[in-house]
This record gives C-alpha cells, structure tokens and sequence, in this order.
C-alpha cells in the first residue's frame, strides 16, 4: 500500500571456463552495461574495449544492483538505485580493478500488467566513452 517502502537487491557472477577469450566468439561473451545490468552506461559498454572503445567483451562478469522502492500511492513509486558492474578477460573476474558505478533515480507506474519505469541514471566513474547520464523506459521490474 502507500507508504511501503521496499529494499532490493541483486548479485550476479558469471564465469566462461576454459578458452581463451581469442577462442570464444564475440556473441558468445559476457557484457555489462544498459537498463538490464548497469543503468547509466551505455548497452554492453562496459569491460574491454579494442582501440575504438568498441567493447569486445569478456570471459567473466560481477554485476550487483540497489533498489529502494517506495509507493507514494497505489499507483505511483519512487526508486532511488544504485548499480555496480565490470567484465574481465580472464575467466575469474579481478574484484579490485575495472568496475563501473552508476547512480539513479526512477519513476514507477504501477498497472495491472506490472510497473512502467522511466530510469534516469548517471555514471559515477564516466571513462571518455561514457556519456553523462542514460535514460530507460520500459515495463516491469528491473530485476
């Protein structure tokens, strides 16, 4: 009901064993970045990139997720998030180096085929690739 304020929270580790990343076809590597992982870096962005700051994905990935979702009404909620994510070229993902943060704030209807959510979020660690905020509209849960 009004008022319910909800914290959620989502962990994911992935991990390709095994082959180098050379042995691995680009569509079959792990990314992070956009409104399903890391929200305010662009979609699959995020983890190396060739000399054009294309990603080329990795052989692990770490992606966690913050929500605090709060009904104003029955209809209407605010969620204040916060994102985490890196891809890594060996297959053991490095915690200490290369992860990505993102700050944001959303906006939620709520109907009875589920939440519409307008996102806007802004990368706290913005590399020269990144641009200064993302925005995502969609329906449902992020996670």
């Amino acid at each position: 009901g009004d008022g319910d304020i909800i914290l959620a929270g989502q962990l994911g580790i992935s991990s390709i064993a095994g082959p180098d990343i050379a042995d691995v076809p680009p569509d079959k590597r792990l990314y992070a970045g956009g409104g399903g992982s890391v929200r305010g870096y662009k979609y699959q962005s995020i983890g190396p990139q060739d000399e054009h700051q294309n990603p080329i994905g990795g052989l692990s990935s770490i992606i966690g997720s913050l929500e605090l979702r709060y009904k104003i009404t029955d209809t209407i909620g605010i969620v204040p998030f916060f994102d985490a994510g890196g891809v890594y070229e060996k297959s053991v993902p490095d915690f200490g180096s290369d992860i990505q943060y993102a700050a944001g704030l959303g906006a939620r209807y709520y109907t009875g085929i589920g939440p519409i959510r307008a996102d806007i979020a802004i990368p706290l660690n913005k590399r020269a690739s990144d641009d200064s905020f993302q925005l995502y509209i969609s329906i449902g849960q992020a996670f």
